[in-house]
């Protein structure tokens, strides 16, 4: 880690945790990922939250005097200046801090993201991006949630945000991408995604696969898979529904009779592997692709782990000029305007 990069901005006032699992993901990225890490907040509710991890002198503090709720959505970036999320793209515009991660409101983080960091030149809207976690390498999903209504161009630029993403983030060259619908067929879906694919097809700089269906997300049919921020978030959250309770079923079979639990031992070790891969937490969130700056969203619900999982994700995307790389593809490849 270079002496001179500057920390990672972490909006310690936001989501369902805050701020006690949102300090203790920042000394866990400090100590045991070595992240330069700030938090920006209340300076004594975080000053006592350090002080119970004995951290006070590892973490600095920068002061934010209001923090969105977890109920408010876009408008809150107006009537909320000075929050502990605004304080953290501040930070980053300035040169300040390397990246943002925040646990707060989406509709919020992501207002907040555009109205402070600005889209990058010829983004028409940034579009949140989602690992999923497929074999041998992440299915990269977007939008998960930033944009419910989109229009065909806007489907053609995530996959060029998606695809500049799994290039930076897993060092994939020609990544495939695959256009989520309800049939293989170029002709299934709505005029929406019909029109989008005969873009895809048609626009250079991206390997397109076709149409991907809903059992496709987590086969590693496509690199990246791109919908609407309202398919894609209804999508994500169904697959980590289903995952919680295929989960709940095997604890309660495995430990439903004696051979059962003498099956499980001897498989506990690829148990272990799958539940660490399928867990949620580890993959550190959602990426706010299209913004002048690194901005990663986790869950809501996330606590400690899974926070220190989203610097990780943040200062690796940062360090590798994911904003750069997505600058030079729509430089080179697609271009709105030749589309309208």
């Amino acid at each position: 880690m270079p002496e001179s990069e500057p920390p990672i901005a972490l909006d310690a006032m936001g989501g369902d945790h805050a701020p006690h699992e949102i300090v203790a993901g920042a000394v866990h990225a400090v100590r045991e990922r070595g992240l330069p890490i700030v938090l920006v907040g209340s300076p004594r509710v975080l000053y006592e939250s350090l002080a119970d991890h004995d951290a006070t002198s590892e973490i600095p503090i920068v002061r934010a005097e209001e923090a969105l709720a977890m109920d408010e959505g876009a408008l809150a970036s107006l009537r909320r200046p000075r929050s502990s999320i605004a304080v953290a793209c501040h930070l980053l515009r300035r040169g300040d801090a390397s990246a943002v991660v925040s646990a707060g409101s989406t509709g919020g983080v992501v207002a907040t993201g555009k109205l402070r960091l600005k889209a990058q030149q010829s983004v028409l809207r940034p579009a949140l991006a989602v690992a999923l976690p497929t074999r041998p390498r992440p299915t990269i999903l977007l939008d998960a949630g930033a944009n419910a209504e989109v229009k065909p161009e806007m489907l053609v630029q995530f996959a060029h945000l998606g695809s500049a993403y799994a290039e930076t983030a897993f060092d994939l060259r020609d990544p495939r991408v695959g256009l989520l619908t309800i049939g293989s067929e170029p002709e299934k879906g709505t005029k929406l995604v019909k029109r989008a694919h005969e873009l895809l097809r048609a626009v250079p700089g991206i390997t397109f696969l076709g149409n991907v269906e809903g059992h496709d997300l987590l086969t590693g049919a496509a690199d990246v898979i791109v919908t609407d921020g309202f398919t894609g978030n209804i999508a994500l959250k169904t697959m980590e529904g289903a995952v919680r309770y295929a989960f709940t079923e095997l604890r309660e079979s495995i430990s439903g009779s004696t051979i059962a639990k003498m099956g499980a031992l001897m498989q506990r070790a690829r148990l272990r592997d799958l539940s660490n891969r399928l867990d949620s937490e580890a993959y550190g969130g959602a990426a706010l692709l299209g913004l002048n700056g690194t901005v990663v969203i986790a869950h809501g619900a996330a606590k400690a782990p899974a926070i220190s999982a989203a610097c990780q994700l943040a200062a690796t995307l940062s360090r590798r000029g994911i904003a750069a790389r997505i600058g030079e593809r729509l430089a080179t490849g697609y271009r709105p305007h030749r589309l309208w």
